[in-house]
């Protein structure tokens, strides 16, 4: 099981800004736990994400001697091409909704302008040995009326199958997944396209996170997104109560299923501990 940490999507939506130091410290600590990869920036406009505008000065201050692995979000190829810079990070992440809405109110494209983004930047990845992360936002429903099913997130996921993408993330952007449309979609997924590697990037209300992530274990899901105390989620969910889901519940489900999983206890719990001062 892939378990990857996500303090960017935590910390993007802060009303404060987070101190650039507090932010390194807060990462390290992060990095000693043993996650597959931590999701640890993005480079994006300031003006969009003013939280994310020291990721470069960030990623200068991280400890790059662990095993965990560095992921940073982008928003188009110009914000791609930044990532080359900096050899550290492995996954380049890039948002491409289900719904053309979103998609423009995020990036302020059509959903065929950012499938050509998208090519690009796998090309790019390809030729500066980085990985291509594509998440499909709304992937669990949209509030806006645009077309959803599971067999839309299918069409998706073969285009980007069709250009060599090779992680594919489905993402309950505003927390309208239930565990039985979590297990559907996944379930489908992962028969139809074997050689994709699926992971879950879901949002949850306080109580919900375990019954999702039995869910998509069940469907056979390896790679699941979290954050510390379920800090974080989309500003469009119109619902502070809906979070990432925690990392510590999907630790303590894993472990209750008896699915082995490899972390440093002691670091987890002083990594538990910074974030309270780094959210507040």
């Amino acid at each position: 099981m892939k378990l990857i940490e996500c303090p960017r999507d935590a910390m993007q939506g802060l009303a404060h800004f987070v101190p650039t130091d507090l932010k390194i410290r807060y990462l390290n600590a992060l990095l000693q736990v043993g996650f597959d990869t931590l999701d640890f920036g993005s480079f994006v406009s300031p003006k969009a994400i003013p939280q994310m505008r020291d990721t470069a000065d960030v990623l200068e201050g991280l400890d790059l001697t662990t095993t965990t692995k560095l992921l940073a979000i982008v928003a188009n190829v110009r914000g791609a091409e930044q990532t080359t810079n900096f050899s550290a990070i492995r996954y380049v992440g890039f948002p491409l909704s289900v719904s053309e809405t979103f998609q423009q109110r995020n990036t302020n494209k059509s959903i065929d302008q950012a499938l050509v983004d998208v090519a690009a930047i796998q090309n790019l990845c390809l030729k500066t040995g980085k990985e291509l992360v594509v998440y499909l936002s709304m992937g669990f429903g949209n509030p806006y009326g645009d077309p959803y099913s599971p067999e839309i997130i299918g069409e998706f996921s073969r285009k980007l199958a069709d250009m060599g993408v090779g992680i594919i993330a489905p993402s309950d952007t505003v927390g309208s997944s239930t565990p039985e449309s979590i297990e559907l979609l996944f379930r489908e997924l992962i028969k139809a396209f074997p050689t994709i590697e699926f992971g879950a990037h879901l949002h949850a209300r306080p109580g919900e996170a375990t019954d999702k992530v039995l869910a998509a274990l069940r469907a056979g899901v390896q790679r699941i997104d979290g954050a510390l105390r379920g800090y974080g989620g989309c500003p469009m969910a119109a619902d502070d109560l809906t979070g990432n889901l925690p990392t510590e519940v999907i630790v303590e489900t894993l472990i209750d299923q008896h699915i082995p999983i490899q972390l440093n206890r002691s670091a987890f719990e002083t990594a538990y501990a910074l974030s309270v001062e780094v959210f507040g």
